[in-house]
């Protein structure tokens, strides 16, 4: 599945490095559902406001037989702990923001992934409502 990873960027810079990572942790989430058909990553920045600083949209999109997995994920927008103070200091504070955003996605895809794995194993408890 790791060679069917689509990874669109839109207004962002994807380096292999990046696309290396995202594609390992495509792969990763196999080990939470191993049906997984196909998955499609979307990274853009919806808007360029500087009050908030650079804001990354993460999109996956999991193909799982009879459904599919979609994570919208966007950071919150509380001020960074570590601001940048100067331009090479910005370049990083980007670089890990792209990744600390993946980083959530991906454990939300997470969490998603494995309450469908229940459903389908049928171990989630259904409430029966007394007559």
């Amino acid at each position: 599945m790791t060679k069917d990873v689509q990874i669109t960027a839109r207004d962002v810079h994807v380096s292999p490095v990046l696309e290396e990572e995202i594609r390992s942790r495509a792969a990763w989430l196999e080990t939470f559902h191993p049906g997984i058909v196909g998955c499609r990553v979307v990274l853009e920045r919806p808007h360029q406001h500087r009050k908030h600083g650079q804001v990354l949209h993460v999109r996956i999109e999991l193909s799982l037989p009879g459904e599919d997995v979609v994570v919208n994920h966007e950071p919150t927008l509380h001020p960074k702990a570590r601001s940048a103070s100067h331009k090479s200091d910005e370049s990083d504070s980007r670089r890990e923001d792209i990744r600390l955003a993946l980083h959530e996605a991906f454990d939300v895809a997470r969490r998603r992934l494995e309450d469908v794995a229940r459903r389908q194993r049928g171990d989630v408890k259904t409430r029966t409502v007394p007559a």
